[in-house]
């Protein structure tokens, strides 16, 4: 996928939740750390650019987290407003296994209590361990267990672009 074909994507799925969310109550929150990017490029789309967006580091609540290491890095989670009685678009660049978004939904839990949860990907690469899918989808991609989907924002790597590789 190229950088042309991610703007479209959030572009056209910005309208997509403008008719499928009331904005004067959504509030968006991007998964550390693409998913925090794709959260404010996804804003930059509405019509209401007054929509609160944070960011939230699932680290703590990864189901792997003993696996991860001695010493695991930890960003901050800036969700500076109140996620009570709102609806919630959660941000994420590839779903996968779904155990990330498990993780993100528990730590929103910890946050308070929204009336909905929609969730956003760019990506969904299938292979699902939980039940667990997405409400809007940039891109299904059809993978193998041995490929592995590489987002790639200019923010953190220089150049917008998608791709699939062998591990």
């Amino acid at each position: 996928m190229s950088g042309r074909e991610i703007r479209e994507i959030l572009k056209k799925t910005a309208i997509i939740i403008e008719k499928e969310m009331e904005l004067s109550d959504m509030v968006i929150i991007g998964i550390r750390r693409r998913g925090a990017i794709l959260a404010d490029r996804l804003k930059g789309f509405l019509s209401d650019q007054s929509v609160p967006v944070g960011y939230l580091d699932i680290t703590l609540y990864r189901d792997d987290f003993s696996k991860i290491g001695a010493h695991p890095i930890v960003s901050e989670t800036d969700v500076l407003f109140n996620i009570d009685g709102k609806s919630i678009l959660l941000v994420d660049d590839v779903l996968f296994t779904g155990r990330t978004i498990r993780a993100a939904l528990d730590a929103l839990v910890d946050l308070g209590r929204a009336t909905i949860v929609k969730l956003f990907v760019l990506v969904d690469r299938g292979h699902r361990e939980l039940p667990i899918s997405a409400d809007f989808t940039g891109r299904y991609v059809k993978t193998a267990m041995n490929e592995m989907v590489e987002v790639r924002l200019k923010e953190i790597d220089g150049v917008d672009e998608v791709l699939i590789e062998r591990k």
